[in-house]
Protein backbone atom coordinates (compact mmCIF):
# COMPACT_ATOMS: atom_id res chain seq x y z
CA UNK A 1 0.00 0.00 0.00
CA UNK A 2 3.00 2.68 0.49
CA UNK A 3 4.68 3.15 -2.58
CA UNK A 4 7.66 4.44 -0.83
CA UNK A 5 8.14 1.88 1.19
CA UNK A 6 8.00 -0.27 -1.90
CA UNK A 7 10.83 1.75 -3.66
CA UNK A 8 13.17 0.85 -0.40
CA UNK A 9 12.34 -2.77 -0.50
CA UNK A 10 13.43 -2.99 -4.29
CA UNK A 11 16.36 -0.76 -4.04
CA UNK A 12 17.59 -2.97 -1.18
CA UNK A 13 16.61 -6.50 -3.06
CA UNK A 14 18.56 -4.65 -6.42
CA UNK A 15 21.73 -3.37 -4.24
CA UNK A 16 22.18 -7.27 -2.63
CA UNK A 17 21.88 -8.60 -5.77
CA UNK A 18 24.05 -6.89 -8.30
CA UNK A 19 26.04 -4.76 -5.49
CA UNK A 20 25.91 -1.99 -6.74
CA UNK A 21 25.17 0.99 -4.65
CA UNK A 22 24.33 3.30 -7.38
CA UNK A 23 21.37 1.66 -8.94
CA UNK A 24 18.45 2.95 -6.94
CA UNK A 25 14.48 2.73 -7.03
CA UNK A 26 12.19 5.97 -6.24
CA UNK A 27 9.04 6.57 -6.24
CA UNK A 28 8.51 10.39 -7.30
CA UNK A 29 5.18 11.09 -8.06
CA UNK A 30 6.31 14.98 -8.52
CA UNK A 31 9.38 14.39 -10.37
CA UNK A 32 10.12 16.36 -13.38
CA UNK A 33 13.24 15.98 -15.77
CA UNK A 34 16.06 18.89 -14.96
CA UNK A 35 16.88 20.47 -18.22
CA UNK A 36 20.59 22.61 -18.48
CA UNK A 37 19.83 25.90 -19.16
CA UNK A 38 21.30 26.76 -23.06
CA UNK A 39 24.78 28.21 -22.60
CA UNK A 40 24.25 31.83 -24.74
CA UNK A 41 21.21 32.36 -22.60
CA UNK A 42 23.63 33.49 -19.82
CA UNK A 43 25.01 36.22 -18.68
CA UNK A 44 28.64 36.22 -17.79
CA UNK A 45 28.06 38.15 -14.94
CA UNK A 46 25.66 35.76 -14.14
CA UNK A 47 27.82 32.82 -14.68
CA UNK A 48 30.53 34.33 -12.59
CA UNK A 49 28.42 34.77 -9.60
CA UNK A 50 27.16 30.96 -9.81
CA UNK A 51 31.46 30.12 -9.89
CA UNK A 52 31.69 32.45 -7.17
CA UNK A 53 29.03 30.54 -4.98
CA UNK A 54 30.49 27.36 -5.79
CA UNK A 55 33.90 28.10 -5.41
CA UNK A 56 35.65 29.25 -2.13
CA UNK A 57 40.19 30.48 -3.28
CA UNK A 58 42.21 31.86 -0.45
CA UNK A 59 45.77 32.03 0.21
CA UNK A 60 46.51 30.26 3.81
CA UNK A 61 50.18 30.84 5.99
CA UNK A 62 53.13 29.84 4.02
CA UNK A 63 52.18 30.60 0.92
CA UNK A 64 49.55 27.91 0.29
CA UNK A 65 46.77 28.26 -2.20
CA UNK A 66 43.11 26.63 -0.72
CA UNK A 67 40.40 26.22 -3.45
CA UNK A 68 37.32 24.86 -2.21
CA UNK A 69 35.41 23.15 -5.45
CA UNK A 70 31.55 22.33 -5.57
CA UNK A 71 31.20 22.26 -9.25
CA UNK A 72 33.39 21.25 -11.64
CA UNK A 73 32.25 23.38 -14.63
CA UNK A 74 32.72 22.11 -18.24
CA UNK A 75 35.14 23.33 -21.18
CA UNK A 76 32.16 25.68 -22.62
CA UNK A 77 31.69 27.64 -19.24
CA UNK A 78 35.13 27.79 -18.76
CA UNK A 79 35.47 29.30 -21.97
CA UNK A 80 32.72 31.65 -21.48
CA UNK A 81 33.78 33.14 -18.57
CA UNK A 82 37.61 32.83 -18.85
CA UNK A 83 38.89 36.12 -18.20
CA UNK A 84 36.61 36.08 -14.91
CA UNK A 85 37.89 32.99 -13.99
CA UNK A 86 41.29 34.15 -14.16
CA UNK A 87 40.94 37.37 -12.23
CA UNK A 88 38.68 35.73 -9.58
CA UNK A 89 40.58 32.53 -8.54
CA UNK A 90 43.33 31.69 -10.66
CA UNK A 91 45.73 35.11 -11.03
CA UNK A 92 45.19 34.64 -6.77
CA UNK A 93 46.77 30.91 -6.86
CA UNK A 94 49.74 30.91 -9.06
CA UNK A 95 52.30 32.61 -7.23
CA UNK A 96 51.87 30.49 -4.32
CA UNK A 97 54.28 27.65 -3.51
CA UNK A 98 51.74 24.63 -2.81
CA UNK A 99 47.91 24.46 -3.67
CA UNK A 100 45.20 22.92 -1.59
CA UNK A 101 41.68 21.56 -3.76
CA UNK A 102 38.95 20.83 -1.27
CA UNK A 103 36.59 18.29 -3.23
CA UNK A 104 34.79 17.36 0.12
CA UNK A 105 31.90 18.27 -1.01
CA UNK A 106 32.09 18.32 -4.71
CA UNK A 107 29.14 16.56 -6.12
CA UNK A 108 28.43 17.20 -9.34
CA UNK A 109 30.25 18.32 -12.36
CA UNK A 110 30.82 17.78 -16.61
CA UNK A 111 32.73 15.49 -17.90
CA UNK A 112 34.68 17.95 -20.12
CA UNK A 113 36.33 19.73 -16.84
CA UNK A 114 38.45 16.92 -16.04
CA UNK A 115 40.98 17.04 -18.90
CA UNK A 116 40.63 21.36 -18.29
CA UNK A 117 41.50 20.99 -14.39
CA UNK A 118 43.86 17.93 -14.75
CA UNK A 119 46.24 19.99 -17.38
CA UNK A 120 46.96 23.06 -15.37
CA UNK A 121 48.88 20.37 -12.75
CA UNK A 122 50.85 18.68 -15.74
CA UNK A 123 52.95 19.71 -18.58
CA UNK A 124 51.86 20.82 -21.87
CA UNK A 125 53.91 18.16 -23.74
CA UNK A 126 53.82 15.50 -24.00
CA UNK A 127 50.32 14.65 -24.01
CA UNK A 128 48.63 12.60 -21.19
CA UNK A 129 45.70 10.25 -21.73
CA UNK A 130 44.23 10.64 -18.84
CA UNK A 131 40.80 9.16 -18.72
CA UNK A 132 39.21 6.24 -21.09
CA UNK A 133 34.45 6.69 -20.54
CA UNK A 134 32.35 4.10 -21.98
CA UNK A 135 28.75 5.61 -22.44
CA UNK A 136 26.82 2.39 -23.19
CA UNK A 137 23.89 4.63 -24.70
CA UNK A 138 25.95 5.46 -27.55
CA UNK A 139 28.36 2.46 -27.77
CA UNK A 140 30.99 5.16 -27.87
CA UNK A 141 34.55 5.24 -25.72
CA UNK A 142 35.64 8.62 -25.49
CA UNK A 143 39.10 9.58 -24.53
CA UNK A 144 40.17 12.38 -22.31
CA UNK A 145 43.64 14.10 -22.84
CA UNK A 146 45.44 17.24 -21.21
CA UNK A 147 45.38 19.81 -23.01
CA UNK A 148 48.17 21.77 -24.78
CA UNK A 149 47.14 25.39 -24.79
CA UNK A 150 45.02 26.73 -21.48
CA UNK A 151 43.58 29.95 -20.66
CA UNK A 152 46.64 31.45 -18.43
CA UNK A 153 49.47 29.20 -17.56
CA UNK A 154 50.08 25.95 -15.58
CA UNK A 155 50.29 25.59 -11.81
CA UNK A 156 52.99 23.19 -13.13
CA UNK A 157 54.66 19.67 -12.09
CA UNK A 158 56.87 20.71 -9.40
CA UNK A 159 54.78 22.28 -6.54
CA UNK A 160 53.03 20.23 -3.98
CA UNK A 161 49.11 19.62 -4.88
CA UNK A 162 47.16 17.73 -1.72
CA UNK A 163 43.33 17.16 -3.00
CA UNK A 164 40.35 16.75 0.35
CA UNK A 165 37.79 14.05 -0.17
CA UNK A 166 35.51 13.22 2.19
CA UNK A 167 33.05 10.07 1.89
CA UNK A 168 30.43 12.73 -0.31
CA UNK A 169 32.82 13.39 -2.71
CA UNK A 170 31.09 12.55 -5.70
CA UNK A 171 31.29 11.55 -9.72
CA UNK A 172 33.40 14.07 -12.01
CA UNK A 173 35.47 15.16 -8.88
CA UNK A 174 36.22 11.33 -7.97
CA UNK A 175 37.76 10.99 -11.55
CA UNK A 176 39.71 14.31 -11.17
CA UNK A 177 41.43 12.85 -8.19
CA UNK A 178 41.48 9.38 -9.13
CA UNK A 179 43.07 10.56 -12.43
CA UNK A 180 46.16 13.08 -9.99
CA UNK A 181 46.51 10.33 -7.69
CA UNK A 182 47.73 7.97 -10.70
CA UNK A 183 49.47 10.43 -12.03
CA UNK A 184 51.31 10.12 -9.19
CA UNK A 185 50.66 14.46 -9.13
CA UNK A 186 48.95 14.88 -5.85
CA UNK A 187 48.67 13.29 -2.26
CA UNK A 188 44.96 12.85 -1.61
CA UNK A 189 43.88 13.28 2.66
CA UNK A 190 41.14 12.46 3.99
CA UNK A 191 38.17 9.87 3.87
CA UNK A 192 37.53 6.99 0.83
CA UNK A 193 35.08 8.53 -1.60
CA UNK A 194 31.37 8.03 -2.34
CA UNK A 195 32.06 6.02 -5.85
CA UNK A 196 29.66 7.09 -7.58
CA UNK A 197 29.67 7.13 -11.67
CA UNK A 198 30.37 9.85 -14.95
CA UNK A 199 26.82 9.36 -15.96
CA UNK A 200 23.47 8.06 -14.26
CA UNK A 201 19.80 8.18 -15.92
CA UNK A 202 16.95 8.74 -14.15
CA UNK A 203 14.16 6.02 -15.76
CA UNK A 204 10.83 5.37 -15.74
CA UNK A 205 9.48 2.34 -15.21
CA UNK A 206 6.42 1.97 -17.84
CA UNK A 207 3.35 4.12 -16.82
CA UNK A 208 4.10 5.06 -12.83
CA UNK A 209 5.67 7.57 -10.68
CA UNK A 210 8.59 4.73 -9.63
CA UNK A 211 11.75 5.68 -11.50
CA UNK A 212 15.24 3.56 -11.63
CA UNK A 213 18.84 5.19 -11.08
CA UNK A 214 21.09 3.52 -13.38
CA UNK A 215 24.94 4.43 -14.38
CA UNK A 216 25.24 4.71 -17.93
CA UNK A 217 28.87 5.06 -18.28
CA UNK A 218 31.84 4.12 -17.48
CA UNK A 219 35.31 5.54 -16.78
CA UNK A 220 38.53 3.35 -17.00
CA UNK A 221 41.74 4.77 -16.01
CA UNK A 222 44.05 4.11 -18.80
CA UNK A 223 47.21 3.78 -16.05
CA UNK A 224 45.48 1.58 -13.40
CA UNK A 225 42.92 -0.24 -16.19
CA UNK A 226 39.91 0.15 -13.32
CA UNK A 227 37.78 2.59 -12.24
CA UNK A 228 36.84 4.36 -9.24
CA UNK A 229 33.62 3.65 -9.43
CA UNK A 230 31.68 1.80 -6.52
CA UNK A 231 34.55 1.52 -4.60
CA UNK A 232 35.58 5.09 -4.58
CA UNK A 233 38.99 6.63 -4.16
CA UNK A 234 41.26 5.70 -1.60
CA UNK A 235 43.27 8.67 -0.02
CA UNK A 236 46.81 7.93 0.67
CA UNK A 237 46.69 10.03 3.95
Amino acid sequence: PDPGTLASVLTEGVKNTIGDSRVKVTYEPEYVPAVPPAMPDIPPEQLAGMIKATVKVEVLDSNIAYLKIQHIIGEEMAQKVGPLLLEYIWDKVLPTSAMILDFRSAVSGELSGIPYIVSYYTDSEPLIHIDSVYDRPSDITTELWSMPTLLGKRYGTSKPLMILTSKNTLGVAEDVAYCLKNLKRATIVGENTAGGTVKIDKIKVGDTDFYVSVPVAKSINPITGKSWEIDGVAPHV
